[in-house]
């Protein structure tokens, strides 16, 4: 009698899959890179489709070159029609074409969009061209679930400059004017003050997210990491103001963990929650 085959074992049910559609970092800090860590971090399966190659550092945005619209929207509709997503994040997207292009494809895909609207480095480098700007208010806000603009970003596309809290709230309702259903204003550029505060609205109810300032220069790639944990959380079923809790408490954990790395400004540290002595040794639930 021939012996018994094993038994194969029970396929595992896939995560909650997140796409980011960003650049790429080389030095790993944020970008692509930033956002895959992150995604891994909080438990959910991330994929991506590249929209520029830059050569980048600690020090600075060396050089830039974006990808053709055709390449993005190839990669795009491969993952989407193929795998599905369950949320999208957007981040370094360059050019008019290509902020165009991916209105267009978030637009046709029912999950949520998390819009991060990168316009330069954490170094100063422009990542998004001027004549962009306009594409990005009437195209890419507008099917945007939750937008997430820093002060500088904020500046940028509404001309609203903010110095208090109370110019949070008259920058959220110049950004919400261009159509995202939620906006996050991130406040940890405010000068002084113990505490990074963030705004996150819809227009009608308000939610203060607020977290310890931490004494770190070591940074970079807070925003991308920022916009993917709120991607993550959506498309693990979270609302909106669910996710956004649980991403400023991981992006908070992560700018305090921060490391030197090269010779001037370090990474966020997405794995700080897995580190000996760190609090919680499991993705967030």
């Amino acid at each position: 009698m021939a012996p018994l085959a094993p038994a194969r074992p029970a396929a595992r049910t896939a995560p909650p899959r997140v796409l980011t559609v960003a650049g790429s970092d080389s030095g790993g800090g944020a970008g692509i890179q930033a956002d895959l860590k992150t995604m891994l971090a909080l438990g959910t399966h991330g994929m991506s489709v590249l929209t520029a190659v830059t050569a980048q550092n600690s020090l600075g945005v060396q050089g830039a070159w974006e990808l053709p619209v055709a390449a993005v929207r190839a990669q795009y509709r491969s993952v989407v029609d193929d795998i599905g997503v369950q949320a999208v994040k957007t981040g370094m997207l360059a050019s008019a074409e290509l902020v165009e292009a991916v209105a267009e494809l978030l637009a046709g895909t029912d999950a949520p969009a998390v819009v991060d609207p990168v316009g330069v480095s954490k170094h100063g480098d422009a990542l998004l061209a001027a004549s962009a700007l306009d594409s990005v208010r009437t195209k890419l806000l507008p099917v945007a679930t939750v937008a997430t603009p820093n002060l500088d970003e904020v500046a940028q596309l509404t001309g609203v400059r903010v110095r208090s809290e109370d110019d949070m709230r008259r920058a959220a309702g110049a950004v919400l004017a261009y159509g995202p259903t939620w906006v996050v204003i991130k406040g940890g550029h405010l000068p002084g003050g113990q505490e990074a505060v963030d705004l996150l609205t819809d227009g009608s109810e308000e939610h203060w997210l607020r977290s310890p300032r931490h004494d770190n220069r070591h940074t970079h790639g807070t925003g991308c990491t920022l916009a993917s944990a709120l991607a993550a959380g959506l498309a693990r079923g979270r609302s909106v103001p669910e996710a956004a809790r649980a991403a400023k408490e991981y992006v908070t954990g992560a700018i305090a963990a921060g490391f030197a790395l090269g010779g001037g400004i370090g990474p966020v540290d997405h794995a700080w929650r897995f580190r000996d002595g760190a609090p919680g040794t499991t993705p967030a639930p």
